[in-house]
């Protein structure tokens, strides 16, 4: 594993997996959040993001966190591991309203409440995005190490069972 993408629906912890990824397997990470807002909470131009997300694939090293789907395709065909947190919808809320008023390192402000539109975004997820990402996956299943976990107590449990420093 040298570049690893992490997708799923926002709440899934996806950042917090990464980082604990990073910190075990010691690869450089990313967070397309970063990429894409403003510490204003305005965001890029898509091209302006491109390119920038073009500048990071053509590093030898990282972990990209983000779902970002419009791009998962081109990240999918420079990667060459998938995290997938395919979690219930009630656990990805919990968790988005878990990280409310807390300064993170992926995200530029600190979100002070679950807005509603954000709240409908997790709630669709399984059914407007999450089948165009299996159906991507399995696309490139042959050629990609992909992991998929439905609960984080599997997640959790993959990331114990790497050695500290591996790049499996």
């Amino acid at each position: 594993m040298l570049r690893a993408i992490v997708i799923g629906s926002p709440g899934a912890g996806k950042s917090t997996f990464a980082r604990k990824l990073r910190d075990t397997a010691h690869l450089p990470l990313y967070y397309l959040d970063m990429l894409w807002h403003k510490p204003d909470q305005t965001t890029i131009s898509k091209e302006e993001f491109d390119a920038a997300l073009q500048e990071l694939l053509k590093k030898d090293r990282w972990i990209i966190d983000g779902n970002y789907l419009r791009t998962l395709e081109i990240r999918l065909q420079a990667c060459d591991t998938v995290f997938l947190l395919d979690y219930p919808v009630k656990d990805c809320l919990l968790g988005a309203e878990s990280r409310i008023g807390k300064t993170r390192e992926d995200l530029p402000w600190v979100e002070t409440k679950l807005d509603d539109e954000f709240k409908q975004w997790i709630l669709d997820f399984p059914k407007e995005q999450l089948p165009q990402i299996y159906k991507l996956l399995q696309v490139y299943h042959a050629h990609k190490n992909i992991h998929v976990f439905h609960s984080r107590q599997e997640a959790d449990a993959y990331l114990t069972a790497l050695p500290v420093g591996s790049i499996l």
